[in-house]
């Protein structure tokens, strides 16, 4: 038999950063019409090993080769000759341009020394009739939603005449529908013969649409195998290196009264648009509402003015029955007895140069035991944080050590300790396992069910459709800074929330979707 040659090969790539060894002698293969996932925690060395290929990183040591021929890669430029496009996380698009002026972009077609973009716009039409993407090259791309935009950067790829294609985390901001949508354009881009390197952290994404399956962990491939041979708990154990209960396990809510109320609130973004458009919701103690909805629609909003980090324009919001509109955040967390995990934990969560011992203070410092007027109990602190590193597995040499030099999943666990460690009853978690590994996902959601069970009212806000429902007792979905329903867990499916979550209300629809 014939061995096949690989469309793509890197051999013993090694990728070294001061102090890191970001991919350590890494062998990989894609061949013709294959769409191989590759899958790793955050921090496992997945994006690295792809800059690589497209041009942005040079490798320390190692090879690539395209269809059998060794290659160097100076820049994208390189990569994007060779036949290799990439769609990053974040889309490389320009938002107050139309469609073909993006995809033209860096290619500009001319004629008589003027832009010819009919030319282009044809291009693009005849590609979107062919791979089923369906755009309108004279849309303006800010206009557009995400999974749409998505599609431009798939055809700017395609424009410039890829045969290898990577995604990198493309399932990130889309609903269901969108994903459902994204796999049905990769199946077809495979089906004409296009190659698809598919990076996810995703689990059930990775068994439903990959030919193989590559896992990295710490940097190195760790285990290759096929969606036939393979179960979510398998590929999970291989990432983290140990066994990870993926099932929330949580008994039924028994809701209390009413200790978050929010009522008619408004507010703008930072750009001054309207950003909440008269929001209202309660939460009771021993309940989890959760609140879905794609990035963008207003969740980062509202946290910040239910923290007092954002002032509210109209509305009011109280806690415990106590009106703490617009109250400052210490007043919110210390008479509110509330506490907040922030969705950015390095601008919100932590002071990166401080030791973990005082970020697990930051909020109490002034308090005792911790102070005595003006006076700091240092041991009281270090006592503290001993005891909570070790209750919430904070992996960290010492509770002197700079926060900023943990693990992202290990500053995650210390805001998480910290916000979880004192008397509370209305708990703020904003997306609280966001880059972070499976093992820490687990431990987290744990303690949030935990919070739950205690008689705290949880407000989870997180893009991931998948934690949503499985630590929900209520499900309210967002969507252009309104909240457009809110269903009880037991009545939500994927399908319903994803159609909510792109504007479509219960009595607007015509059939629901299976993914």
């Amino acid at each position: 038999m014939t061995q096949r040659t690989p469309v793509l090969e890197v051999k013993h790539i090694t990728k070294r950063f001061p102090g890191v060894v970001a991919n350590d002698d890494v062998n990989l293969a894609l061949y013709e019409g294959e769409i191989l996932a590759l899958l790793g925690e955050n921090g496992a060395g997945k994006s690295t090993l792809m800059n690589i290929i497209y041009g942005l990183y040079k490798p320390t040591e190692g090879e690539i080769y395209v269809k059998g021929k060794k290659v160097e890669m100076h820049s994208p430029r390189d990569a994007i000759a060779l036949g290799i496009g990439m769609v990053h996380q974040h889309f490389q698009l320009v938002p107050v341009m139309t469609v073909a002026e993006n995809i033209m972009l860096g290619a500009e077609s001319v004629k008589r020394g003027l832009l010819d973009v009919k030319k282009v716009a044809r291009e693009i039409q005849e590609l979107s009739h062919r791979y089923h993407l369906d755009v309108d090259p004279y849309a303006m791309v800010e206009d557009l939603p995400v999974g749409v935009q998505q599609r431009v950067e798939i055809i700017k790829a395609l424009y410039r005449e890829a045969e290898i294609l990577i995604l990198d985390e493309p399932t990130a901001v889309l609903t269901p529908q969108e994903i459902e949508g994204l796999f049905a354009i990769m199946k077809r881009l495979q089906e004409q013969g296009k190659s698809i390197i598919f990076i996810s952290h995703k689990l059930k994404e990775v068994l439903y649409i990959s030919d193989r399956i590559v896992v990295l962990r710490d940097g190195r491939v760790v285990g290759e195998t096929t969606p036939a041979e393979a179960t979510q708990e398998r590929l999970a154990a291989m990432m983290v290196g140990r066994e990870v209960i993926l099932t929330v396990d949580k008994k039924p809510a028994r809701p209390g009264k009413v200790v978050l109320q929010v009522e008619h609130l408004k507010a703008h973004s930072d750009l001054g648009e309207p950003a909440l458009r008269g929001v209202s919701f309660q939460v009771r103690e021993g309940e989890i509402l959760g609140v879905a909805g794609v990035q963008g629609n207003g969740q980062t909003e509202l946290v910040e003015v239910i923290t007092g980090l954002r002032r509210a324009e109209g509305g009011k919001v109280f806690i415990n029955g106590e009106d703490m509109t617009n109250a400052r955040p210490r007043i919110i967390t210390q008479k509110g007895q509330s506490s907040h995990v922030p969705e950015d934990r390095h601008a919100y969560g932590m002071v990166a140069s401080y030791p973990v011992a005082d970020n697990l203070v930051l909020n109490t410092y002034n308090l005792p035991p911790f102070a005595k007027g003006i006076s700091i109990n240092r041991p009281a602190i270090l006592e503290h944080a001993e005891r909570l590193i070790d209750r919430f597995d904070v992996r960290t040499p010492s509770p002197l050590t700079p926060a900023g030099s943990l693990s992202g999943g290990n500053q995650q666990k210390m805001v998480v300790a910290r916000e979880f460690s004192r008397p509370i009853k209305l708990l703020i978690a904003a997306q609280p396992t966001r880059g972070i590994d499976v093992g820490s996902i687990e431990f987290i959601h744990k303690q949030i069910v935990a919070k739950r069970d205690e008689g705290v009212a949880v407000l989870l806000v997180s893009a991931e459709l998948d934690e949503i429902m499985a630590l929900s007792d209520r499900i309210a979905v967002m969507y252009k800074g309104e909240i457009l329903d809110i269903v009880p867990r037991e009545e939500a499916t994927r399908e319903s929330i994803g159609l909510l979550m792109m504007g479509v209300k219960r009595d607007e629809r015509v059939d629901e979707i299976a993914f």
